[in-house]
């Protein structure tokens, strides 16, 4: 009997919804061919739900979603809800309450796609970033001192355990070694000025490397990371970084792999229920006009595939497909200037996967 797993569909705000719909027509081709089913149920979490009930996410939100074998999300932000509202109280709340505290941001850059980044090409990028997603500034510890007031004093505080340390750590080195690439893990931090919290991050990934004698450890503070980024990306097999350089860090890592069109993550956790979206957000602007680059969405159906449900092989599959699509069928990444519309990149990828491209 085929085995059945249950996926929960945010599609979000803006083009979300478009794109989730192109990442499922594809997993659902997907299982199809390689004999596995796909139970869906859709959830109206988003701006809209928001303004419509005043309500961000029901009390119960994680809750229910513990019984997924994994989630799908299109994008969150709408134009009319303040900034902050949705992203806190949707991805951040829900990264939060089911620990997935892990980052995941592969950065490869696929054949056909152009990257800014001067005599590069798919042999020189293809890195992963895993940032640790559940610690450090984002977790809102703070306040206000005299509010409103000249002399108003503003504190945002980061925090980290070595428990989150140890768990991503865990996770980053047990990906170098699976990849078997060059089998480097780059520790990105600023032990230089956050004396801290970097010193916490350096001795726990010294201490750890210990295990993991077949990896080779480096370091990197994050500016210069940022510069090797661009001169030299070849350089780095897995990273490994705190929440926010980890944010910081990533969003350069799509423009090298060749915009927000093509960038997938996964936020995860690795013994939950882990939730995979593209990276580059809502674009209200393009919202239902068919023009929206789908394939983010698509390689973060990707991602759940071999990260939460253990179809590698059907995961494969999907970037061999996207691959054609990019070398072959789309001269740009670009919403608009694809040579087809949103749907009909998903029909294609769709397509090449059922023929076992």
């Amino acid at each position: 009997m085929a085995k059945t797993y249950k996926l929960a569909l945010l599609g979000g705000d803006g083009t979300g919804p478009e794109v989730a719909a192109e990442s499922k027509k594809v997993l659902d081709v997907t299982a199809q061919r390689f004999g596995f089913k796909l139970d869906w149920e859709a959830f109206d979490w988003g701006g809209a739900r928001y303004l419509r009930t005043g309500e961000v996410l029901p009390e119960s939100a994680a809750a229910t979603l513990r019984g997924f074998d994994a989630i799908l999300l299109g994008a969150i932000g709408h134009p009319d809800v303040k900034p902050g509202i949705l992203e806190k109280g949707i991805l951040l709340r829900l990264r939060f309450e089911l620990q997935q505290y892990i980052n995941l941001r592969p950065i490869k850059l696929y054949p056909g796609v152009f990257t800014p980044i001067k005599d590069k090409g798919p042999e020189h990028i293809d890195f992963v970033v895993v940032r640790e997603n559940n610690e450090g500034l984002y977790t809102g510890s703070g306040g206000f001192l005299k509010r409103g007031t000249p002399e108003e004093v503003a504190i945002q505080t980061a925090i980290q355990s070595r428990a989150g340390c140890d768990r991503c750590l865990k996770f980053a080195f047990e990906l170098a070694r699976r990849r078997d690439r060059n089998k480097t893990l780059t520790l990105v931090g600023k032990t230089n000025v956050l004396t801290y919290e970097f010193d916490l991050w350096e001795r726990a990934f010294n201490e750890m490397g210990a295990s993991y004698p077949d990896i080779q450890r480096d370091y990197n503070h994050v500016d210069a990371a940022c510069m090797w980024f661009v001169k030299n990306p070849e350089w780095y097999d897995v990273i490994v970084t705190n929440n926010i350089f980890g944010d910081i860090i990533t969003d350069l890592g799509a423009m090298i792999q060749g915009g927000m069109g093509i960038a997938a993550g996964g936020n995860l956790n690795p013994e939950g229920v882990s939730m995979y979206e593209p990276i580059g957000g809502s674009a209200p602007k393009y919202t239902g006009k068919n023009v929206i680059n789908p394939l983010a969405a698509i390689g973060a159906g990707a991602l759940l595939l071999e990260h939460s449900l253990s179809q590698s092989e059907a995961a494969s599959a999907i970037e061999r497909a996207i691959v054609k699509a990019t070398s072959e069928r789309l001269p740009s990444m670009a919403a608009g200037k694809m040579g087809m519309g949103t749907t009909e990149v998903g029909d294609l990828i769709a397509q090449f996967v059922a023929d076992g491209i």
